[in-house]
């Protein structure tokens, strides 16, 4: 089982190269691009596959406009080291983007945040 990201308006580049620069395992896989003639955007991703904090994630563009789109009920689930990389990575990913729930103690973690990033997809930030 893999996570696939389907992003709107051409994010899907964009999100990804941010994801693998933020984690030490991050690697682009593998892109397809959407060609002339196709039905998504020439040069926008087709299909994508990159690695970060240890996921392998699946990634496009979609060509098809949605009424739906990212919601917080889905999220990253990232046990961070450290507090300076919780701190470094709620740093870049809430830039943009929108505070759920902000570095604490919330009781079932010593330090926990859940934040939405630019492209609206949901993180989770747990300090254990």
């Amino acid at each position: 089982m893999r996570s696939f990201l389907m992003f709107q308006g051409g994010d899907a580049e964009k999100a990804m190269n941010l994801y693998v620069s933020l984690f030490d395992d991050g690697e682009i896989l593998d892109v397809i691009r959407w060609q002339k003639g196709e039905q998504g955007a020439e040069g926008s991703i087709k299909l994508a596959r990159f690695r970060a904090a240890g996921q392998c994630v699946l990634a496009s563009d979609s060509p098809i406009r949605h009424t739906f789109d990212f919601t917080p009920s889905w999220s990253f689930f990232v046990d961070c080291a450290s507090g300076e990389e919780q701190e470094r990575l709620f740093a870049e990913l809430s830039a943009g983007g929108e505070t759920l729930m902000p570095l604490d103690d919330y009781g079932f973690s010593k330090r926990f945040a859940w934040i939405s990033d630019r492209f609206r997809v949901s993180w989770q930030l747990n300090l254990s």
